[in-house]
């Protein structure tokens, strides 16, 4: 995600935009107003500094500037930039945190926390993106045997 051009996020919601619902999209989007709901897409999401957000994202690659609460999951990438504010549970294969940023909540990062999709797995464990260890097998017990002399 080094160049944020028109050509990876062709599509914008502009400053003065507010939208509430569930959005997809192919490539790219560049949010720089108020966004409310849910977020599906192969594609990248930027959300800008001006940017407020309450959703929660799966997407290829998520960018962050803004204020942003939800649980996110991203196949590639979450990139926390300086400005950044978020609050919430994030899942992804990659991810940068700028010094100055601010994150509260859980992280799930890795290859293998995102096979499978991430963010369900996510919900099954309570959201909180950890997981009990599996209790050890137990053996039958037996009453002890007198030594033999």
């Amino acid at each position: 995600m080094a160049e944020i051009g028109n050509q990876d996020y062709p599509t914008t919601l502009g400053p003065d935009a507010s939208f509430k619902g569930e959005l997809s999209f192919e490539k790219g989007l560049r949010l720089q107003g108020r966004f409310e709901g849910k977020i599906n897409t192969p594609g990248r999401l930027h959300v800008a500094k001006e940017a407020k957000m309450q959703a929660d994202v799966d997407a290829g690659a998520i960018l962050i500037e803004g204020d942003v609460r939800g649980n996110l999951s991203a196949g590639d990438r979450i990139e926390l930039k300086q400005s950044a504010r978020y609050e919430g549970d994030l899942t992804a294969s990659k991810l940068v945190v700028d010094e100055g940023a601010v994150f509260s909540g859980h992280v799930s990062v890795g290859p293998e926390a995102v096979k499978g999709n991430g963010s369900a797995a996510m919900a099954r464990q309570g959201g909180n993106g950890s997981v009990a260890p599996a209790p050890a097998p137990q053996r039958p017990q037996q009453a002890p045997q007198p030594a033999k002399a």
